[in-house]
């Protein structure tokens, strides 16, 4: 049997979302994960912070900024060390360069198949229980 594509009206709300992670040649990937990081690491401005927000180390933050920093031919985060200053960090242009398109594809993709991810979780089980 042939189903149509429900309509908006024939389904829940919408309940799923796309995960977008670019591979570059090299191996190297930008997702979700190092988005949310620099968009936590610009809000809080601070890599640890960042990484607490994310319930992750200090030092699995730190490398994670490390290997886009080392990725792209500008750093994306700029930091400095603690003191009576305080220490911090910063997106630099080319991070909020990166951290911007990264989320213009994700919004983009996301519309494009918006129709598709109403149609699959219209099929999808309710696993809540009603609650």
């Amino acid at each position: 049997m042939n189903k149509t594509m429900p309509t908006r009206t024939d389904v829940p709300e919408l309940n799923a979302s796309l995960r977008l992670r670019v591979v570059f040649d090299d191996g190297v990937r930008l997702g979700p994960g190092k988005a949310d990081l620099l968009g936590l690491i610009a809000e809080h401005g601070s890599i640890a912070a960042a990484g607490r927000a994310m319930k992750m180390s200090y030092k699995r933050a730190w490398m994670l900024v490390e290997e886009m920093n080392t990725a792209f031919q500008n750093p994306l985060v700029e930091s400095s060390r603690g003191g009576s200053q305080g220490g911090g960090a910063h997106l630099t242009a080319t991070g909020q360069e990166v951290l911007t398109a990264y989320r213009g594809m994700e919004q983009r993709l996301t519309e494009a198949a918006s129709k598709e991810l109403t149609f699959l979780t219209g099929l999808r089980v309710d696993v809540s229980g009603g609650k």
